[in-house]
């Protein structure tokens, strides 16, 4: 595999996906990855591994040592070791994200905190590995204050304009409190995490939606905080610290739960994913301890969904359009969609949230040459457009994709 040698350039294009050096990507990212030279049971490379599904990012950086249970810090033994994983991402054709952590807040006139995040800007910005900064970590819950997440992000990009500043909120704060924060970043976030014993305790609050459709809810949460002026990316479980350690039960989403939780994220708005926990020591199995990784989670799970939306899957450009001007409608206040053209193609992603409900659902708004359409991951299957409709049956938190070429 080709090494890159050049610093990337990566920036937010109009619709909302990045642009790495000229070539728009929807965003499938992973954290926290296993070391720079992890390998697969098989004997492959991991990074190589992720690269071949589709992932475009790993979430690198200091976070904790889990062998001798202490936090991790920016410092020269650190130093080294970002620098074999922006090494080994730059071989296996992915980027890092590495976040800032105790470096992602600065209160002005901090001048020995200022210090300490242009040095670390000014290391790694022109390293071909670089792909995205990750700015302070869930501030609103963790109260950290406006002004400390916005003046470190106004230091990073004096310091490196070819990379943005990505900040992940926790599923807390109303749209009022979130808002604010926008300043401070060129990339917003959220993490939700509901697959647990019982569902939903990543939540607060005893009226909150408990069903993995709580995806969207805070999807559509997210984009009022953006105000469509910056995209966000939807951080999605693997695992968690509800499901791992003392007193805790574990478990994580099957595939059609992995799927629907996805998808929804997609259709309301997010123009990236990133998937947590995989490398949480606790939930590994025997058999995955050794490799640092949940390899049995990649092979039943993850990687079957990034075949379907990763940047190598058949919508990977449809995932990179805007969104279509056509306003498609479905029978029923379950059903959730979004349509996305890309040349002669039309594509409709389209998901249930009624966790009880099987029923037909008809789909209008279509333009009327449509005819017949690919339902795609469930070949042969196909549905019939005439006038710009067509019907199709949906299940508990069942997703389809429908792709339709103009006559």
């Amino acid at each position: 595999m080709c090494v890159r040698a050049e610093p990337s350039r990566i920036e937010v294009a109009p619709e909302g996906v990045v642009s790495i050096n000229g070539r728009k990507v929807f965003s499938i990212g992973l954290t926290l990855p296993p070391a720079p030279d992890a390998k697969t049971p098989s004997g492959k490379l991991a990074l190589e591994e992720f690269h071949n599904a589709g992932v475009t990012f790993i979430r690198t950086g200091p976070m904790w040592d889990y062998v001798k249970d202490r936090p991790l810090e920016w410092n020269d033994e650190w130093f080294g070791r970002e620098r074999a994983y922006m090494d080994a991402a730059a071989k296996a054709g992915v980027w890092v994200m590495p976040t800032l952590k105790e470096l992602s807040t600065v209160k002005p006139g901090d001048a020995e905190q200022e210090a300490k995040l242009r040095a670390v800007i000014r290391r790694f910005r022109d390293h071909p590995g670089l792909g995205v900064w990750k700015g302070s970590d869930e501030p609103q819950w963790g109260r950290k204050s406006v002004e400390s997440v916005v003046r470190a992000y106004q230091i990073i990009k004096e310091e490196d304009r070819n990379h943005p500043v990505w900040i992940v909120q926790a599923p807390r704060g109303t749209v009022a409190e979130l808002r604010p924060y926008t300043a401070g970043y060129d990339i917003g976030g959220v993490d939700v995490y509901p697959i647990g014993y019982p569902p939903g305790t990543h939540l607060e609050g005893p009226t909150e939606n408990r069903e993995i459709s709580m995806i969207g809810d805070y999807a559509r949460k997210q984009r009022q905080v953006e105000q469509g002026r910056r995209p966000f990316w939807f951080t999605l479980q693997i695992a968690w610290s509800g499901v791992e350690g003392e007193n805790k039960t574990l478990r994580f989403p099957t595939f059609p739960q992995e799927r629907f939780m996805t998808y929804e994220a997609i259709i309301n708005g997010a123009r990236g994913l990133v998937y947590f926990g995989g490398s949480l020591p606790s939930t590994l199995s025997e058999k995955d301890r050794p490799y640092g990784w949940n390899w049995t989670f990649w092979e039943r799970v993850l990687r079957p969904v990034f075949e379907e939306v990763g940047a190598k899957s058949p919508l990977a450009a449809a995932l990179c359009a805007p969104e279509s001007k056509f306003a498609v409608k479905a029978t029923g206040n379950d059903v959730e969609l979004c349509v996305r053209e890309v040349g002669g193609e039309v594509f409709v992603l389209a998901c249930c949230g009624d966790p009880q409900k099987t029923a037909k659902v008809t789909f209008s708004g279509l333009p009327a040459e449509l005819g017949q359409g690919d339902v795609l991951y469930e070949s042969p299957r196909k549905v019939k457009s005439s006038d710009g409709e067509f019907t199709d049956w949906f299940g508990p938190f069942e997703v389809h994709v429908y792709r339709f070429r103009r006559q």
